[in-house]
């Protein structure tokens, strides 16, 4: 039984999706509860052709709602009750919290699993309500069996806060496929861009702590070194009219082009990848961008520094505008050394971040599950 929120564009639910189209069903039976996606959260992804079942979840989503929650514990609860599953994997807080605590509610013996999927102990929270998430993820790690997180430094940063032992940890890193890569050319003329401008890309959603302000900081600050220069913003979120309102006389090197399923054109029209966070996890946009044989410049923050390898295949920085601005220019300025990042990247990301590794690891994490309860590997999965 794997239950997440909601499946909006983001790392969680692709890795749902993956897992769901990819589970041996012939040795696990596998069922999916989830809950809305608000209209606000962006775009939300199409499972109607799915092979694994997709139970919707009612009040099941992200924000703290008495009565909505008591309805989502409520109705998993008595889900778990007619499943009777083995293993139940949680993944985001509010799934992750309800999840493990109508395992106790059912009295079904499930083992519990929660996957962290990225870093939300910093940048996310106040920190009255940073306090209340770590007390609450001490809580809930007593009573989970197994706790998963996408990289070792999202894996460090929890045990340093005091959740959950080492021995509960296991690290499955993100599993990506990336549908086939239109050539250059043929990007650049789906996206309406000229041939011959250096062209840099944004993609992600537009909240607080991806820090776009910071991404039309350096946009402002290559414009000056390169006036032709062409920045592309794949994505939305609360941000975004803020964004639109600050890029006032650079408006005309931007192309916002909202969220779209084809960002294998997007990840192809760009020279580089730029990604200005103050805080991240694994993120999938840049293994994305390296399966697409496109380099990247990040922040050094996270785990990002585990799928992007500095002066190999892409270049890393702190979180400040000028150093991202250095890198950028260098790579826009260089297309043998971007080029050979791109191609390193291909290579790294390709063999680190396949899907079928993502799949192989889960199955392999059911299995062990399963036989240290003396059964079948059934399980129910929830995440961060």
């Amino acid at each position: 039984m794997e239950i997440i929120a909601r499946l909006n564009v983001g790392g969680p639910a692709t890795q749902v999706t993956g897992l769901a189209e990819r589970l041996n069903p012939a040795e696990f039976d596998h069922r999916l509860y989830t809950g809305q996606v608000d209209a606000a959260e962006g775009d939300h992804l199409d499972l109607k052709d799915s092979v694994v079942p997709v139970h919707r979840v009612p009040g099941l989503g992200r924000s703290v709602r008495p009565w909505d929650d008591y309805r989502a514990l409520a109705r998993l609860t008595a889900a778990m009750r007619e499943f009777r599953p083995h293993v139940v994997h949680t993944r985001t807080a509010k799934a992750g919290a309800l999840g493990r605590v109508a395992v106790s509610l059912s009295g079904v013996r499930a083992a519990r699993v929660h996957v962290f999927h990225g870093h939300l102990l910093d940048g996310y929270f106040s920190p009255l309500k940073r306090s209340v998430y770590v007390r609450s993820e001490r809580w809930l790690a007593a009573m989970s069996d197994r706790l998963v997180t996408v990289g070792a430094q999202v894996r460090d940063d929890l045990l340093a806060a005091g959740i959950g032992r080492p021995e509960q940890y296991t690290v499955i890193p993100p599993g990506v496929r990336l549908g086939p890569c239109p050539d250059h050319a043929s990007a650049r003329r789906a996206l309406n861009l000229p041939l011959d401008v250096p062209v840099v890309a944004y993609v992600g959603r537009l909240t607080r702590i991806k820090r776009p302000d910071r991404f039309v900081a350096v946009a402002r600050e290559v414009l000056q070194a390169m006036p032709g220069c062409r920045f592309l913003v794949c994505g939305g979120g609360e941000l975004q009219d803020q964004l639109e309102r600050g890029l006032g006389p650079v408006r005309g090197s931007f192309h916002l082009l909202g969220w779209r399923h084809d960002v294998e054109t997007v990840y192809s029209a760009a020279d580089l990848v730029l990604l200005t966070s103050d805080n991240e996890g694994t993120p999938l946009s840049l293994i994305e961008a390296g399966m697409a044989g496109t380099p990247v410049v990040s922040t050094a923050v996270g785990s990002v520094a585990e799928v992007v390898q500095h002066g190999r295949t892409g270049l890393l920085a702190p979180a400040e505008a000028p150093k991202l601005t250095e890198h950028t220019l260098r790579l826009l300025s260089d297309p043998g050394l971007a080029h050979r990042m791109g191609e390193a990247a291909r290579q790294w990301t390709g063999k680190a971040f396949a899907v079928e590794r993502l799949v192989s690891d889960t199955e392999a994490l059911y299995r062990s599950l399963g036989a240290a309860r003396g059964r079948p590997a059934a399980i129910a999965v929830t995440g961060e």
